[in-house]
């Protein structure tokens, strides 16, 4: 399977195999808290137009990976975000990242955390609002992130955890 993580413009298409990804992976980490007309209309909210808009503001970058030039999985960079709590003084970037469950597997993690990674050297601290019954919550816990807070997130605001790494020590 050939794995290609790259950096991905808002176009038409970029936000196409985005939404094809959201989509899936709304399903899939809501199926069991939120009933399914809840979450075809919530899909039905999303706005094409809105997301290559914050896109395409210069403190945001999205990375796509394709398995076999199919889009599995994603991340988007949100520069100069904070959580409550980060100290003063230090740059923070929200990251948010989701792979298609049949396609989560250590190489596709790797090849989409380690651009994700390299994009975001310019930082301090690196966090991430994940839910608590993520997959990949775990992923991150390896990589060297730890949980600062307890939140909640999502479109359903179910229970999750802020989790944060300094970029300096990883």
């Amino acid at each position: 399977m050939e794995i290609i993580s790259k950096f991905t413009v808002g176009s038409e298409e970029g936000i196409s195999d985005l939404i094809a990804i959201i989509d899936s992976s709304v399903y899939t980490l809501h199926k069991d808290f939120v009933s399914e007309e809840d979450i075809q209309k919530y899909s039905k909210q999303i706005d094409p137009r809105k997301m290559i808009n914050d896109l395409n503001d210069l403190s945001n970058q999205l990375i796509m990976t394709y398995a076999d030039q199919r889009p599995v999985g994603y991340s988007i960079i949100k520069s100069g975000s904070l959580y409550p709590g980060i100290a003063e003084g230090k740059r923070a970037t929200e990251i948010s990242f989701a792979i298609i469950s049949e396609f989560n597997t250590p190489e596709i993690r790797q090849s989409l955390w380690k651009k994700c990674r390299s994009a975001v050297s310019f930082t301090d601290v690196i966090w991430i609002n994940i839910l608590a019954h993520d997959p990949l919550l775990e992923f991150f816990k390896e990589s060297g992130f730890v949980a600062v807070s307890d939140s909640q997130s999502g479109p359903f605001q179910l229970p999750s955890h802020i989790l944060a790494m300094e970029v300096g020590k990883n």
